[in-house]
């Protein structure tokens, strides 16, 4: 049983400066490795059409082949809880910084393999079981990076400056998916159709790793932080599992986690990774114009992640919560309604609708904070990522069959999720989380 311990100094989360060089700096290789990092697990989507293709055989229908593809995407999200409870757990004991570290190497290897595989054609069924493995084994990665790089940032940057602090990071980790899209439409317009067929859709993957590689590297430079080591220092940690602490003290911070969680994946799954193919499959749209639509949603992501740490700072989570999520919802509606509409159109509505994606932001800063320092890792990576594991992993394969339905089922998703992010922002259990950003 652990024994309740009176945090004083940085512990107590009542720092309140400027931010410094040394944050500054934080926050900069803490951004840069999100980025590289997450390019390599989502670049995956932005080929999905050709991996399809080159993976599964040439006879199956295109629906069933779309469905297995996005079905290994969705692996990734399937194993993150795995490795985001073993590498939360000795975030907790042994320190942030160490698997702060590893999770972007776990991530570059696979990223590499992954751009070197052979394909169906020539290993025959193998080549989508070894697939899947490196999406497996992205997923792990991914699951103790995002927690992890969270908590390293909450617990450098001052009190006042929390929220800007996780949305920054936010935005730096949603900048992977930006990178992601330049990328594809580098590809997409340099090789012609039959090139990237060929080989050009390896170059993404190899890129990614070796970026990744060269992004441990550079973390080696960043320091421990300092409320895991006033932990330390009073050997705060109790010698149980944090996870089994935060199962029997930390319940209501988990189940909220979860629903901002639900609303986080519904976001970016639907409306960044997965509208793309729909706007090339349903509506026909060319790929270089998709693209482009696709990284003006994405730069408006990242700026509106910013915003939304700005905001929380200045105004307060709860008012956040309310302008992020009803503007989500509104803008959605709008947005997959318009559809096809004009090049134009297509460009300025989804910057708008990617512009409200960043109340994604939300969930982190209000998640962290509902966890004490001595389990925050774990209870963090623990709730984040079981409920994205469910929520991440399904959606890419209940949106495709809604599609076949409901030519509006992504806008009905995603509003529906606007909308349970409105309720959290009211409910009494929410509170919680809305005080500890005040702290």
């Amino acid at each position: 049983m652990s024994t309740p311990v009176e945090f004083t100094g940085a512990l107590n989360e009542s720092r309140h400066r400027p931010l410094t060089s040394s944050d500054y700096k934080t926050l900069g290789l803490s951004a840069l490795g999100g980025t590289l990092e997450f390019y390599d697990f989502v670049i995956y989507v932005f080929f999905a059409a050709v991996v399809g293709k080159l993976f599964f055989p040439a006879d199956m229908p295109e629906w069933l082949r779309m469905l297995q593809t996005f079905g290994i995407f969705a692996a990734g999200y399937l194993a993150r809880p795995v490795g985001g409870i073993i590498i939360a757990h000795y975030g907790d004991v042994i320190g942030r910084k160490r698997m702060f570290t590893l999770s972007i190497f776990l991530m570059a290897v696979p990223t590499l393999v992954i751009g070197l595989l052979p394909t169906y054609a020539s290993i025959g069924v193998a080549a989508p079981i070894m697939l899947l493995l490196m999406r497996a084994l992205q997923g792990a990665a991914i699951g103790g990076e995002m927690p992890g790089a969270w908590v390293f940032v909450a617990e450098h940057v001052p009190a006042n400056r929390y929220a800007f602090g996780v949305g920054a990071l936010t935005a730096g980790i949603t900048g992977g998916i930006l990178l992601g899209s330049l990328m594809g439409i580098f590809i997409n317009s340099v090789f012609e159709p039959g090139e990237v067929t060929d080989f050009a859709w390896r170059i993404p993957f190899i890129l990614g790793g070796v970026f990744g590689l060269v992004s441990v590297y550079l973390r080696r430079y960043l320091e421990e932080t300092p409320v895991f080591k006033e932990l330390a220092v009073r050997r705060a940690q109790s010698r149980e599992m944090p996870l089994k602490t935060v199962l029997r003290e930390h319940r209501a911070a988990c189940l909220l986690t979860a629903g901002m969680t639900w609303c986080l994946s519904g976001a970016i799954v639907v409306v960044i990774l997965m509208t793309p193919a729909y706007l090339q499959t349903v509506h026909r749209l060319p790929p270089k114009l998709v693209m482009q639509a696709n990284c003006a949603g994405t730069l408006t992501l990242t700026i509106g992640c910013l915003l939304v740490g700005w905001l929380c700072d200045r105004i307060g989570t709860l008012p956040t919560m309310l302008i992020g999520w009803g503007g989500l919802a509104l803008s959605t509606v709008w947005f997959y309604g318009q559809l096809p509409g004009t090049p134009e159109s297509l460009v300025w509505g989804y910057a708008l609708v990617g512009l409200f994606v960043g109340s994604i932001a939300l969930t982190p800063i209000v998640s962290t904070r509902a966890f004490p320092p001595a389990v925050r890792f774990s209870g963090l990576s623990f709730a984040y990522n079981m409920a994205y594991a469910v929520f991440g992993g399904l959606t890419p394969i209940l949106i495709s069959l809604w599609i076949k339905q409901d030519p509006q089922g992504p806008a009905h998703y995603v509003l529906a999720l606007s909308i349970l992010g409105l309720v959290l922002a009211l409910v009494p259990m929410s509170s919680k989380g809305y005080k500890a950003n005040k702290a």
